[in-house]
């Protein structure tokens, strides 16, 4: 019968790992060391702070899952449910993402273990992880918590196999190197099987961002860091798993494959790199484990360390081979799915990627009292070409906007549901309407509908425009461009200020016929954006305003 397991001796609820079918004589929270006969082996010799096991014999006891988050914080946790023919290495596995695992306990008649971390707060963030991402091996869901228990000492002659596991994973991560002179079956966590794959991109012929793999490696298992940057003019990424199991199945199913047609070519290989040390979440890089990582304001998403192994690693690779276009067939993503990961990526119309989904899209929450046809225009016109837009006659706080596209709609509203656009926080959704349609002729609607069908304002309308590149969420700082000769920052500055925010900083490019401007918030960039996008600064130069990655 499932229940929870009771200190009777004390009277002390104690946590599930306790593996404990005997008699308990002295609770481990007591300074007195304790002896407990179980049916898993022996516990020799208890206190406070370790627990030494004798790992032998069965034991069928069942827990609560929903134990699985009690007991205090501590590096020591026990893992339950765990598949019969699962090995030291997967197990150790799951907790390398989050820090340096110091020792492992397999019990593998009761299908648990023991991990220990190097620190407390390793293991903290690693039940957290958990905690909302259900871990899987071999497909199927474990349970991780916390050990009553705050150091594991194993009796290394009964964990020999264990050991061996730990210790190659150790020199992997102590050197960044391959291991050799081990005779662990498993061979350990081998550059052939670390959970991080070292990713380039050939023939990139469009962007693909960091959501854009996420997307597409996700399928494989929990993708639970990446890091993006280029190198030798290529874009190149290090992306872990919690498991390496994932990675070796993403490695076989990936390498090789275009993202899209002819194009952009996943080269996979297995990094000598056991864990990636992510310090910022932004474009760049994001580590899954650690929402609560900063932007970190521009600064190298590559940890030095890391670009210094990786230098070495990627040395040893040669040139990049080109792929044979037409000789793979691209990734089979899902059209609702290669919409979204287009959009991600800033990609609008591109041959070979779905448009699927609407072109319409639902925007709400509107400031009716502000609001344009010409300013959704102008916003919405940042990630897209938008055709029609109307503001409903019975609801002006809504708005439909119809885009050249799926992936443009899709793009706008992963960008601007959520946004502040005249002091009010806006909704975007799809639409269910296919089109946006224009009034009856000769009906005066007005001027609550208006087609842009053939504005010379749209940004997308040229294959292979640079435009398609510099899509970014909407952020403080803007980029400027097509800047008169005659135009001075302090113009800029007193235009800008106009808008009614303040500007912050200001930095002209060397030609002087670019700028970035940085505005104190994202809501005075957007309502600078909608007003001088366009902007007639003379000399036949008008002025074109967008969303910079970057900060001054």
């Amino acid at each position: 019968m499932d229940g929870i397991v009771t200190d009777v001796a004390v009277g002390v609820k104690r946590g599930s790992d306790e593996l404990l079918s005997g008699s308990v004589l002295n609770s481990p929270n007591s300074n007195m060391s304790s002896m407990v006969v179980t049916g898993e082996g022996l516990l020799i010799g208890s206190s406070r702070n370790s627990c030494v096991y004798e790992a032998n014999g069965n034991d069928n006891k069942k827990f609560k899952s929903e134990d699985k988050m009690d007991g205090a914080p501590s590096r020591v946790l026990h893992i339950r449910k765990l598949p019969g023919e699962v090995t030291e290495t997967e197990v150790i596995a799951l907790g390398l993402p989050f820090g340096k695992v110091t020792n492992i306990l397999m019990l593998k008649g009761k299908n648990q273990a023991f991990l220990e971390l190097a620190t407390e707060e390793a293991a903290i963030t690693m039940v957290n992880y958990y905690s909302a991402v259900t871990p899987h091996l071999r497909n199927q869901p474990i349970y991780i918590q916390y050990s009553n228990h705050k150091e594991l000492k194993t009796d290394n002659t009964l964990n020999q196999r264990a050991q061996a596991v730990l210790q190659a994973v150790t020199a992997v991560q102590a050197t960044n190197a391959p291991i050799s002179g081990t005779t662990v079956s498993e061979s350990a966590v081998t550059p052939a099987q670390s959970p991080v794959l070292r990713i380039i991109i050939d023939n990139m012929y469009y962007p693909v961002t960091l959501d854009v793999l996420h997307q597409i490696f996700s399928k494989f298992g929990a993708v639970l860091k990446i890091i993006t940057f280029t190198k030798n003019n290529q874009f190149q990424a290090l992306l872990q798993y919690g498991d390496p199991v994932n990675a070796q199945q993403a490695k076989l199913a990936l390498d090789g494959q275009n993202i899209y047609n002819a194009c952009c070519t996943l080269r996979i290989d297995f990094s000598k790199l056991v864990n990636l040390n992510v310090k910022y979440n932004n474009d760049k890089s994001r580590d899954y484990t650690r929402p609560d990582l900063p932007s970190g304001d521009g600064q190298p998403a590559l940890d030095p360390a890391i670009a210094a192994a990786f230098a070495k690693e990627t040395s040893l690779l040669g040139l990049p081979v080109a792929a044979v276009p037409g000789a793979l067939s691209p990734l089979a993503i899902p059209n609702a799915a290669a919409a979204a990961a287009a959009a991600a990526a800033g990609r609008v119309g591109m041959p070979g990627v779905s448009a699927g989904g609407n072109t319409v899209l639902l925007v709400s929450n509107l400031n009716e009292e502000m609001v344009t046809p010409q300013s959704l225009f102008t916003l919405f016109g940042v990630y897209g070409d938008v055709q029609r837009v109307k503001i409903l006659y019975n609801k002006k706080d809504s708005a439909l906007i119809q885009m050249a596209d799926g992936n443009q709609s899709q793009l706008a509203m992963s960008h601007l549901n959520g946004q502040k656009m005249y002091g009010k926080i806006i909704r975007v959704t799809l639409s269910k309407h296919q089109t946006v349609q224009l009034p009856r002729e000769g009906l005066d609607d007005q001027g609550l509908t208006k087609d842009f069908g053939n504005s010379p304002l749209h940004r997308f309308k040229k294959p292979g425009s640079k435009n398609f590149q510099n899509i970014f969420p909407p952020s403080a700082t803007l980029h400027l461009s097509n800047i008169p000769p005659s135009v001075a920052e302090e113009d800029l500055r007193t235009l800008f200020a106009n808008t009614g925010g303040t500007v912050k900083a200001f930095k002209f490019f060397q030609d002087h016929k670019m700028a970035l401007l940085q505005m104190s918030t994202v809501e005075e960039a957007i309502q600078a954006l909608i007003d001088l996008h366009n902007y007639n600064l003379g000399e036949n130069h008008h002025l074109r305003v967008s969303f910079s990655k970057s900060t001054i």
